[in-house]
């Protein structure tokens, strides 16, 4: 599965000057790569990262998520979630489970990975947790 330079420059745009809140990915299955589906601006919430997911497709997506530590210092980690419905494909989960670990690879600086069949689990509580 190849990787669309766009993914790589995006995320580094995330990264380093933290233009975007959040990146969504799609695999155009005609193409044979991963591509960007949408930018979150920076005032954009981790509800809109959500609201950004479809109910019965795959997707992975980034998420530049900022907290305070219980010693009051400002932080922020990158998120990478790999969203898998239990109403998608089979064939879909499947080409998107076995591409993850390489795509992932590509986006160097991602601190935090989490796994979602339903959006209970990528609830900001439990991104709250991970972080922390």
């Amino acid at each position: 599965m190849a990787v669309n330079d766009e993914c790589k420059l995006k995320f580094l745009e995330l990264k380093a000057k933290r233009n975007f809140r959040f990146i969504v990915f799609k695999i155009d299955e005609k193409l044979q790569q991963v591509t960007v589906e949408k930018l979150g601006q920076p005032e954009q919430s981790y509800d809109d990262l959500a609201a950004s997911l479809p109910p019965n497709e795959c997707r992975y997506a980034v998420y530049d998520f900022d907290f305070v530590t219980d010693e009051n210092c400002q932080r922020s980690k990158i998120f990478f979630i790999a969203w898998s419905p239990d109403a998608s494909r089979v064939r879909s989960k499947m080409l998107y489970a076995s591409s993850k670990d390489r795509f992932k690879r590509e986006l160097d600086g991602i601190q935090v990975e989490l796994q979602a069949t339903d959006p209970s689990e990528m609830s900001i509580d439990i991104v709250k947790g991970r972080a922390i």
